[in-house]
């Protein structure tokens, strides 16, 4: 039997993010899950360096938490964890596939933690559980049967790294390298990106850089919902006069204004802390555009000044003959210092940077009427970010998934990392690129050996510590990974944390027809 059909009320969210709603969902979900006292102990603990990692956050645990270091969703995704609910075996007799199938997600979720190992019964169309013992006996002789290479076995930024050490060493020691992971989805393109632009798999940033920056550039990531946490440290930022200057398709809430529930003030007065200082709305596939428009602008900025021959002094025009030469002078001083000549960072260019004369090039050659036009942007608002860029010491790039999950994704990243070059910005203080994931651990997955490539993985360490020889060949990503289960080429596949048909890109229907193609069985 099918669940009730709910009626969703969609109506204007007018507060901030946080706040007395989001302290009122979190008692809501601990109430609905029956688990009001475990939950709320738990979650006590949470994010902490004694505690529990959360399992759907993205940002790090804070060397100094606050008494509550947990978000509303990670509230609900703890409480989910922990519910009392029980999907137990009268359930699924209760329930074929096929109907089970046409549930929502949701109300899959809200039936509960299963009881025993299930599998599912072809002639009934059923899961009937099975023993243990029972279980670990069929896995491991249909494993046995097979060539590694024909074995795929997948994880999510959802297990944790010790679970993920123990699940490559068995993938290893099985004979198989086919690693498919969420970096794969979330983030590969970065992982392709920061290597060829700035010689680092991962982004530079380190915690402490929000406490020396004065200025983040926000890019393409949705606070309030993915890293909510995140939203203390761009408080705090804020407070000190940080400049947050911000690109996304959406009016993100978490990115306009914050109500912390920390703060017995805030809760109390209702004072909220208003996050961007700029809110540039690119349209959907405009982030090189609207990046290469604060390039461009940084450059003619650069060009005038050279040209000029003067100082960047504010208010002064070399050449007053000319408007809009010395129009853009002028511009170009507000971009400056004054005991400086120019507003790229030419010593740091010279020193740390290939290709420049190359870049610069293409900038200069693109037409502002095109930069606006893919953009969704003006001139003047890429010619006001470039002037808040300029005139910043420190700058950090902060950048998410709605980067990283596109056709052009490993550009996007290299236009981010372009931008933080023209000045410098990475390497000091305050001033990297930060690349938030899906999951804070997905890139510690990585760094214990949930890989395809074996040239990441440290293969004679393991050989040395667990005397066998780990396979050198490159195993399949997760697209190839797709590509092999619909060709017939995979012929297992084992999977840990997360849900890899819900997860895997969409181009073409692919998880519906993984779901459906008789040769995925």
């Amino acid at each position: 039997m099918t669940p009730k059909t709910r009626t969703a009320t969609m109506k204007p969210y007018e507060g901030p993010a946080g706040g007395w709603g989001s302290a009122k969902s979190v008692a809501g979900v601990l109430l609905r899950e029956h688990v009001p006292l475990k939950g709320s102990r738990l979650l006590s603990t949470q994010n902490k360096p004694e505690g529990y990692m959360c399992v759907s956050c993205a940002w790090a645990k804070p060397a100094q938490p606050h008494p509550l270091e947990f978000c509303e969703n990670g509230a609900k995704a703890t409480a989910w964890e922990t519910t009392s609910r029980r999907a137990d075996p009268t359930f699924f007799s209760s329930h074929t596939l096929s109907e089970l199938e046409h549930w929502s997600d949701h109300d899959l979720e809200e039936k509960g933690r299963l009881t025993h190992p299930m599998r599912w019964d072809a002639a009934s169309d059923k899961y009937v559980p099975v023993e243990w013992s029972a279980a670990f006996e069929e896995i491991g002789r249909e494993l046995r049967a097979l060539d590694p290479h024909q074995v795929d076995l997948y994880t999510s930024g959802r297990a944790s790294l010790e679970a993920s050490y123990m699940y490559q060493l068995f993938a290893r020691m099985y004979g198989s390298n086919n690693m498919p992971d969420s970096s794969n989805m979330c983030h590969e393109s970065s992982s392709v990106a920061l290597p060829e632009s700035i010689g680092a798999s991962v982004g530079t940033a380190i915690l402490s850089d929000f406490e020396n920056t004065d200025c983040i550039f926000y890019i393409a990531q949705n606070v309030g919902t993915s890293s909510p946490r995140l939203l203390h440290d761009l408080q705090d930022a804020v407070n000190r006069g940080v400049k947050i200057v911000t690109f996304n398709l959406l009016r993100e809430r978490g990115l306009e204004r914050f109500v912390n529930p920390q703060s017995p003030v805030q809760m109390l007065t209702g004072k909220e802390t208003p996050i961007s200082s700029e809110y540039y709305q690119v349209k959907n596939g405009g982030d090189i555009a609207a990046l290469f428009g604060v390039c461009k602008a940084l450059l003619e900025a650069d060009d005038a000044l050279k040209a000029s021959g003067q100082k960047p002094v504010a208010g002064r025009d070399a050449t007053p003959k000319d408007p809009d030469n010395a129009a853009m002078i002028a511009f170009a001083a507000s971009m400056a210092s004054a005991d400086k000549k120019h507003v790229l960072d030419h010593d740091f260019i010279k020193e740390h940077t290939t290709g420049f004369e190359q870049f610069a090039a293409a900038a200069r050659a693109h037409q502002w009427d095109e930069l606006e036009r893919v953009s969704g942007l003006t001139r003047s608002e890429m010619k006001k970010a470039a002037a808040t860029y300029a005139n910043s010491n420190a700058v950090m790039m902060v950048y998410g998934m709605g980067l990283t999950q596109q056709l052009m994704g490993v550009e996007n990243v290299h236009m981010v990392c372009n931008l933080a070059l023209l000045r410098g910005n990475i390497g000091k203080p305050g001033a990297n690129i930060c690349a938030v994931r899906g999951h804070s651990n997905v890139q510690g997955q990585r760094t214990v050996g949930i890989t395809e490539k074996p040239g990441l993985a440290p293969l004679d360490k393991l050989s040395q510590l667990y005397d066998f020889e780990p396979p050198r060949w490159t195993g399949r990503s997760t697209v190839e990974t797709c590509e092999a289960i619909m060709s017939g080429q995979s012929r297992a596949f084992v999977s840990l944390g997360g849900n890899f048909l819900r997860a895997v890109p969409p181009l073409g229907c692919l998880g519906w027809r993984l779901r459906r193609d008789p040769k995925c069985d």
